[in-house]
């Protein structure tokens, strides 16, 4: 089993999360102990986003890590946890909702492919990427 980190590499799916983390200078801290709990979009969900708004994110640094840090929940929660939560407070400090009014979903995401265990918390793939309001 692998860090979040090195998950997301192996998949081949977050390539464009693995960037993002890595210019926000996050690596370090995804590879920690942890436990994490990350509610990953995939690169879909990049692809998703108008035009120029991935380009602009990597260029800004401040406002990338608040995007990204507001995927991230502090401890290890399966979906079996996940789904009993009605919101979660993030590593940015926002709540994001959680809710199964049309399937599983966190904030307007649909959660595609739960419980992606990592040695230091889990993964969550999403099909949008979350921006704190």
């Amino acid at each position: 089993m692998k860090n979040i980190v090195e998950t997301g590499i192996e998949m081949g799916q977050f390539n464009t999360l693995v960037a993002a983390v890595k210019a926000a200078g996050l690596v370090e801290t995804l590879s920690s102990e942890g436990p994490f709990t990350v509610f990953a979009p995939n690169d879909d969900a990049f692809a998703k986003l108008p035009e120029g708004t991935v380009e602009g994110l990597l260029k800004d640094k401040e406002k990338l890590t608040e995007v990204l840090t507001y995927h991230v929940i502090p401890g290890r929660y399966p979906a079996s946890d996940v789904i009993k939560m009605k919101s979660a407070k993030t590593l940015q400090g926002r709540e994001v909702r959680i809710h199964t009014a049309k399937g599983f979903m966190v904030g307007r995401a649909n959660i595609i492919q739960p419980d992606i265990m990592c040695t230091n918390g889990v993964c969550h793939m999403i099909d949008a990427v979350l921006l704190p309001e």
